[in-house]
């Protein structure tokens, strides 16, 4: 494996240069130190920061194209010693008492609040989110999370005692039962690019809440905010081997983190053609799952909607992460009767929405994370059109020097079976289909490999959650895009498989087992 730096300054909370660059502010364990921007990232395994043995690849800002930091590259060897070191750790953090636990995590997600604003500067870095998108959703709902899973109440862990007084063996048979909930050991957790924070701290938190030990492996574009979050837990005592963390960019990277004989669980975030071979990995082994796929969420919106509020939903997919969302609403089937009103009205909002560098005050549209990413987008629209699609709005590359920005675009007078229409396409894309009557809507709707979060406008409530009860979605949103963070969150079909949020994060990230005895 690669050298360990026991002795590094970064470890005591010092002041470290690695690499040149101009420098910046962030938060360690005894306040603020200087670290450089240029920085040459190193792995954390086994509570060691590690040199990586692939050396290190550049981090670019997608809204300058300037280097923001280099990444680790991990090897096989030291993604399997990660996975080691979780497994070591593992017996004694599942030990170790919940309230214990939950102490670590409310000082890292006070950790995390201390230092957002730095922390969401590297974040607003790595993804190209506008500011108030970095501060908020990013870092300030991965300290939420970590909040939320420091205060687990007692009912969220034990399943109520259940005694089977007589079963068909009769009186005999008469035994006590008892359910609880134990850690499923060692949870792989792959994360997307979209966001840093708020997504491992969605998978961190409730996994170290129920006893397990994590290896994290972030995406490749934006890593260095998963780092930043591991000295937070470091700083605020997890013990060497809870929580590691591995990246890079090749493919065996990922590969190392699932097939692992020491991993038990795989948590995943990404598209569903990655997660289908991660499901295979992980069959092979029986290993458990928890997989957050691709959406191509419809909108199902009814002549009697209010239309404004409609529009200010599915506007959110041209500017939320600048659609690379996967619970956009981007696929929005509307009746006949308001289909030109709502396209009208979407048009002209999707017009005013200022697209530019999300450092700047007003920018509501920030770039998409890459140059190949922004060919992919601008792929499907070139692909809309020639389906047939009329372009409404957007549809041609922004005029601006540097970043890689998509402008927001609308495709009307789409046919369900265009692939624009079924593919997710990631991106500030919306396509508009008509229908005639409920149920047409509703069989729009299902057609579709996916089934994350749909939605529903209706003045009629009544009709709206009739509607929802028959949309093949884990979650349907009733005249909102809006999210309970306590609701359960997963997919249906090539959504995905399991759910999380809330309690049901602490079930998804423990075993049932069943204790029984003499009655």
């Amino acid at each position: 494996m690669g050298q360990r730096s026991r002795g590094d300054p970064r470890r005591r909370g010092e002041r470290v240069r690695t690499g040149p660059g101009p420098a910046v502010r962030t938060g360690h364990a005894d306040g603020e130190h200087e670290v450089s921007s240029l920085e040459e990232q190193r792995l954390f395994v086994g509570g060691e920061w590690v040199v990586p043995d692939g050396g290190y690849h550049a981090v670019l800002d997608p809204a300058t194209e300037e280097t923001v930091g280099s990444a680790p590259e991990a090897s096989r060897d030291q993604v399997r010693a990660a996975c080691a070191a979780a497994r070591e750790a593992f017996g004694a953090w599942s030990r170790t008492p919940a309230g214990e636990r939950a102490a670590i995590l409310a000082r890292a997600s006070d950790l995390m609040r201390s230092r957002l604003v730095p922390y969401a500067e590297l974040a607003q870095a790595e993804t190209g989110a506008t500011t108030a998108t970095a501060r908020a959703m990013q870092v300030g709902v991965a300290a939420a999370r970590f909040r939320r899973y420091a205060q687990v109440e007692p009912a969220e862990w034990a399943i109520p005692p259940q005694i089977n007084e007589a079963g068909p063996m009769g009186r005999a048979a008469v035994m006590g039962a008892l359910a609880v909930r134990q850690p499923v050991g060692v949870v792989t957790c792959i994360t997307s690019y979209n966001n840093p924070w708020a997504n491992p701290a969605g998978k961190i938190a409730p996994a170290l809440a129920m006893g397990n030990t994590v290896v994290v492996k972030p995406a490749p574009q934006d890593p260095l905010s998963v780092y930043r979050m591991a000295e937070a837990l470091e700083a605020a005592g997890v013990p060497p081997g809870v929580v590691n963390v591995v990246s890079g960019r090749s493919v065996e990277v990922g590969e190392a983190a699932v097939d692992s004989p020491d991993v038990d669980m795989v948590s995943f975030t990404g598209s569903t053609a990655v997660g289908q071979r991660i499901g295979e990995v992980c069959g092979r082994s029986m290993k458990r799952q928890l997989m957050e796929l691709g959406g191509k969420g419809a909108a199902v919106v009814f002549e009697d909607a209010d239309l404004g509020s409609a529009v200010a939903g599915i506007g959110t997919t041209f500017s939320f992460y600048s659609g690379q969302i996967c619970t956009a609403p981007t696929r929005v089937l509307v009746q006949r009767g308001v289909y030109e009103r709502l396209v009208e009205q979407l048009a002209a909002y999707a017009g005013r929405l200022k697209v530019g560098n999300p450092r700047e005050a007003g920018t509501v549209v920030g770039p998409v994370i890459s140059a190949a990413h922004r060919e992919r987008v601008e792929s499907y629209v070139e692909l809309g059109r020639k389906e047939g699609a009329s372009v409404v709005v957007g549809g041609e590359r922004p005029d601006q020097d540097q970043g890689f920005y998509v402008a927001p675009t609308l495709l009307a007078d789409c046919g369900p079976q265009m692939r624009v229409v079924r593919e997710e396409i990631f991106g500030p894309v919306v396509t508009v289909t008509p229908f005639d009557d409920e149920d047409e809507g509703i069989a729009l709707a299902n057609d579709s490999e996916y089934g994350l979060i749909d939605y529903v406008w209706s003045a009629d409530v009544a009709r709206a959650f009739r509607v929802a009860r028959r949309l093949r979605a884990g979650g349907v949103g009733v005249n909102t895009v809006g999210r309970n963070m306590e609701a359960p969150f997963g997919g249906f079909r090539s959504s995905g498989v399991g759910r999380d949020c809330g309690s049901y994060a602490l079930h998804a990230y423990s075993e049932v087992q069943s204790i029984v005895w003499p009655g």
